[in-house]
């Protein structure tokens, strides 16, 4: 199962986003999402699950839930866009990868067996980081996360 990532999109969907996304079988979004325009042409390309972020304050997006739990593949995922507001032990609660978005850096830092994925952002540049997405490949046995610069 090929899983993708992405956050941090502030109301811009750009084309390289939806061209990587292409092929993923779910699409996981990290919050600031902005518009929710962007969740319903995500779900053109495979279903989403999409949490809301710190700028969803009004409008639809301010209705997504803060944080999400699901099973994909058979590895438990825990949505969270600040990871400083993280309030459960990932570990106690079975949950094999906290995705998160917030810092607009991306990362992948893996801590006491539990992957700590942040895709970065993948609207509007900010500062020198890059503009990207992830992806994480599920197996019933393994995970893979990768990231995808965007711009070049």
């Amino acid at each position: 199962m090929k899983i993708g990532v992405i956050s941090d999109t502030h109301g811009l969907l750009r084309p390289e986003a939806v061209e990587a996304l292409r092929g993923t079988d779910h699409i996981l979004h990290a919050g600031d999402v902005g518009d929710i325009e962007i969740v319903h042409r995500l779900q053109e390309i495979a279903p989403v699950t999409a949490i809301r972020g710190n700028v969803d304050r009004s409008g639809p997006c301010s209705l997504l839930p803060e944080t999400e739990y699901l099973e994909l593949a058979g590895h438990n995922l825990f949505l969270i866009h600040d990871l400083s507001q993280l309030d459960l032990n990932p570990i106690a609660a079975g949950v094999a990868c906290v995705i998160y978005g917030h810092s607009h850096q991306p990362s992948e830092e893996w801590k006491k067996g539990v992957l700590y994925f942040n895709p970065g952002s993948a609207g509007a540049r900010r500062f020198s980081l890059p503009v990207s997405v992830g992806f994480l490949e599920l197996t019933d046995t393994v995970f893979q996360p990768s990231l995808r610069n965007l711009l070049g």
